[in-house]
C-alpha cells in the first residue's frame, strides 16, 4: 500500500465520526485533504446534513468552498465540536510535532477552540519520541527576525529559514517567516515548548503538547485508535 492509501484510511475513519449539526475544525495537509474530500462526499450522499467547517488555512479554505461545505470563520463560531487534523509527528504519548505545511498557527487556534481534537496519520508519521525525524516548525515576525533566530539557536537548534521552490522566505497565510529548527534531540517537549513561547518575536510553534484527545492512524491492516489515557 501507498503512503496515500494509508493517509485515505485514517481520513475517511474520521469522516466517518462526523455527525449531522456539527461544526468541524478542517485543518491542513495531505492527509486532512482526503478527510476534506470524504467528508463533502458524505454529505453529497446525505449521509449527514447541516455541517459547517472552520478552515485553518486558505488551501483548505478553497478544497472545502470547492466541494460544497459550508464555512464559517471563529469570529462567526467561537466553539467547535471537533477538529479533523494531520501531523508530521505523533509520539505513544500523542504529543505531535505540526506545521510542515506551514499552517501551524492558525491549526493551534482551531484545535484549542474544539471539544474534541481528532489527529489523522499514516502509520510512518508514529515516532518514539517527537523531533526523530521532524523539524521543530516555528512562527516567527519578519521585525528582527535574524535577532530572533539566535534567541532561538541559543536552546540548542540550527534554525533554517524556510523556503518556496528555492526561493526564501516561505509566508504563512498571516504573511510571517517560519523557521525548521532541528533538535539533536528533545528530552523535555514541555519545557522546550516553554522555553520558545518566551523567546521574543515568536508567534507560535509546531509542539502540540497534550492537545490530541485520538489519533487514527492508517496500517496496512486498517485503521488503529489511539486515545489519551
Amino acid at each position: 500500500m501507498t503512503a496515500d492509501d494509508l493517509k485515505r484510511i485514517a481520513a475517511e475513519t474520521a469522516a466517518r465520526r462526523i455527525a449531522s449539526g456539527q461544526r468541524v475544525g478542517l485543518g491542513t495537509g495531505s492527509t486532512t485533504r482526503f478527510f476534506i474530500e470524504a467528508l463533502a462526499g458524505r454529505l453529497r450522499a446525505r449521509e449527514i446534513r447541516d455541517i459547517v467547517g472552520v478552515p485553518t488555512s486558505r488551501r483548505t479554505e478553497q478544497l472545502a468552498r470547492a466541494l460544497g461545505i459550508q464555512l464559517a470563520t471563529l469570529d462567526e463560531i467561537a466553539s467547535l465540536d471537533v477538529c479533523v487534523d494531520g501531523a508530521d509527528e505523533v509520539d505513544p504519548g500523542l504529543d505531535l510535532i505540526k506545521g510542515l505545511g506551514g499552517a501551524l498557527v492558525r491549526e493551534k487556534i482551531v484545535a484549542a477552540a474544539s471539544r474534541y481534537f481528532i489527529v489523522i496519520a499514516d502509520h510512518g508519521k508514529l515516532v518514539s519520541r517527537l523531533g526523530e525525524r521532524s523539524p521543530v516548525p516555528v512562527e516567527i515576525l519578519d521585525f528582527g527576525w535574524r535577532s530572533t533566530r539566535d534567541l532561538i539557536a541559543r536552546l540548542g537548534c540550527d534554525p533554517v529559514l524556510r523556503t518556496e521552490d528555492g526561493a526564501p522566505p516561505f509566508r504563512s497565510d498571516q504573511g510571517n517567516t517560519i523557521l525548521d529548527c532541528r533538535f539533536p534531540s528533545i528530552d523535555d517537549p514541555a519545557a522546550l515548548a516553554r522555553e520558545i513561547d518566551a523567546v521574543p518575536g515568536v508567534l507560535g510553534h509546531g509542539l502540540f503538547l497534550g492537545m490530541a484527545d485520538e489519533v487514527i492512524v492508517g496500517t496496512p491492516t486498517g485503521p488503529e485508535i489511539r486515545i489519551r489515557s
